[in-house]
């Protein structure tokens, strides 16, 4: 009966499954073009020097290895990015801040779990993944992964390369970058992050004439537009897309991103 119950499950969560659409949160629609103050992101720095590594297409996270003390840092940068209020900050100070705290708490996350296959085991008993739980507060407000992303970053930047910088801990997921964004460098990250993505056989795949892409650019077509605009982008950064006109299979592997 639990193995019946276990399957039914996951064939649920499997089955009910979407991408969330992008709808805008208006309370975080604001900011500061005046305001010269940055926002420090060491913490996160420090961390991702010491346990993202990087192997083949994969940045892996040596998740077995983070110290107490180290859990402890992640956990007090989290709660220093808490106690901020981003409206007062540049929307340059602010697309760092939302990506780093989106990638943050997304490890802080597994580590509270760990060991665990797959971030989609977290969450309620029903849910797939934790992308819908409450997971911080500010500014007296209770976020959601799924607010950082998808009521805030997707519809306040409109930028399709979002996807390339947020990680959902999975090895089909554009890679955690091994600097943390800030407002000088997040040009040059999502840059390098969607080539990395795109030059990936997770990202985009062309084997014998068979096409397959991750399924990010299925669950999140709206953002990268037509079909055409969609392979502009992708020829972009893996030119031999250019004249693709046959059919596309889409994948993704939900399994941890892990350093063994």
């Amino acid at each position: 009966m639990l193995r019946l119950l276990t399957l039914l499950t996951t064939l649920i969560s499997f089955a009910t499954f979407s991408a969330p659409k992008s709808e805008l949160w208006q309370y975080w629609d604001s900011s500061n073009e005046e305001s010269t103050q940055t926002i420090a992101h060491q913490s996160w720095q420090t961390f991702i020097d010491r346990y993202v590594v990087v192997e083949g297409e994969h940045h892996l996270v040596n998740y077995k290895a983070v110290s107490q003390a180290d859990k402890r840092a992640l956990k007090q940068y989290i709660q220093a990015l808490s106690s901020i209020n981003p409206r007062e900050y540049s929307r340059a100070e602010q697309y760092a801040y939302w990506v780093n705290l989106y990638n943050a708490i997304t490890v802080d996350l597994i580590l509270d779990s760990y060991p665990v296959k797959s971030i989609t085991k977290l969450g309620g008993l029903f849910s797939f993944g934790p992308w819908g739980d409450e997971v911080i507060h500010i500014n007296d407000k209770a976020l959601t992964l799924n607010d950082i992303e998808h009521r805030i970053l997707r519809p306040i930047w409109n930028d399709p390369r979002t996807h390339y910088a947020v990680n959902c801990a999975s090895l089909g997921c554009p890679n955690l970058q091994t600097s943390a964004f800030t407002a000088d460098n997040t040009q040059a990250l999502l840059e390098q992050a969607a080539k990395e993505f795109i030059t990936s056989t997770k990202g985009v795949s062309l084997i014998e004439g068979k096409l397959t892409l991750s399924e990010i650019y299925d669950w999140f077509a709206v953002d990268f537009g037509t079909k055409q605009q969609l392979f502009e982008h992708l020829a972009q950064y893996k030119g031999e897309l250019k004249s693709y006109s046959g059919k596309v299979n889409y994948e993704y592997d939900w399994s941890l991103n892990d350093a063994k």
